[in-house]
């Protein structure tokens, strides 16, 4: 089969197209034929070395396709039926391997690339605004990155649970993207304080929780952007980790939390990964969560589709398709 490889950690060029052996899958296994891979920064991050993993190896975990073979014990799926998982191991290849306990069937009326483009990014947004912070009636909340692949989602959602949602976006275009999510309030960080107009627009209070997912060139004014006793939500560090800090500093500015969740805590069992999934594919059923797919790339384009997500260019889900 071809898939990409990386045999040492670097820029994009280092993802190269090669053939390799058909997978087999173990006991407890499916073997799924991909039909869409979901990009994410983790891949990104992996593919860099800022997460390490042992080389060479085939990056990617999420991704949806059909099951074409089952390992011994698994009961629950069966050749021919449409899957998703974002814990797929190599998901950028024509062929891969998953856990029968980390995959999730989609149901008619989901499209695959829509499931491909939800299993990471769509269960993150859903245990942000349900689980870390219960957004509820009356709420306020920041959502930086609000025209990508989380913030378009993480923004309806938000807006679903009724709360009132701030966005940052670099771009007008961008930022029209985030109000059709449901932004009440959109703030171009490019041209604006995005911390002091949080502040002017919620009366000097400040919100209840920011969703930050770009890190290290956001995290100090995210924190001036909180109401007494709110919560800074860390998920993600698309601009660099953020420094060793002074934690003095969380009850100096009104007794805050922070925290650094990641999502395989908020899908730890399966019954909570099925909850998550089950709910987020009944909303794209019945039209109350639009998914927005940018960009498509093809398997050998991979380096091109990292490009692409990491200048930031990108609004909603960029996939690769083998």
């Amino acid at each position: 089969m071809r898939a990409v490889r990386v045999e040492a950690v670097g820029g994009p060029e280092v993802l190269r197209v090669a053939n390799t052996p058909d997978p087999a899958p173990g006991v407890g296994d499916v073997l799924i034929r991909v039909e869409a891979i979901g990009l994410n920064f983790i891949d990104v991050y992996i593919r860099t070395g800022l997460y390490q993993a042992p080389l060479p190896l085939t990056p990617g975990t999420e991704a949806a396709g059909t099951v074409v073979a089952t390992g011994a014990d698994v009961r629950d799926f069966a050749v021919g039926d449409r899957v998703a998982s974002s814990s797929v191991s190599g998901a950028y290849a024509e062929l891969a391997t998953v856990s029968a306990s980390r995959l999730v069937r989609i149901p008619d009326g989901v499209t695959t690339d829509q499931a491909a483009a939800l299993m990471l990014q769509g269960s993150t947004a859903h245990y942000l605004a349900t689980s870390t912070w219960p957004l509820k009636k009356g709420d306020s909340c920041l959502v930086h990155a609000g025209a990508g692949g989380v913030g378009l989602l993480l923004c309806q959602m938000a807006k679903k649970r009724g709360a009132r949602v701030f966005a940052t976006t670099s771009t007008p275009e961008k930022a029209d993207l985030a109000r059709g999510a449901g932004a009440d309030e959109v703030i171009l960080y490019t041209t604006q304080d995005f911390a002091a107009e949080t502040r002017r627009l919620t009366g000097g209070r400040g919100v209840q929780v920011v969703y930050d997912s770009v890190g290290k060139t956001t995290f100090d004014k995210s924190l001036d952007c909180l109401a007494p006793r709110g919560m800074l939500v860390l998920f993600g560090q698309s601009s660099g980790p953020v420094p060793p800090f002074e934690i003095q500093r969380l009850h100096r500015k009104g007794s805050l939390f922070l925290t650094r969740p990641t999502l395989g805590d908020y899908i730890a069992t399966r019954e909570e990964l099925v909850m998550r999934s089950n709910e987020i594919f009944a909303w794209v059923r019945d039209g109350s969560l639009n998914v927005r797919i940018d960009k498509t790339f093809p398997l050998e384009n991979a380096a091109d589709a990292h490009r692409a997500l990491e200048s930031r260019s990108t609004t909603g889900k960029v996939l690769i398709r083998p």
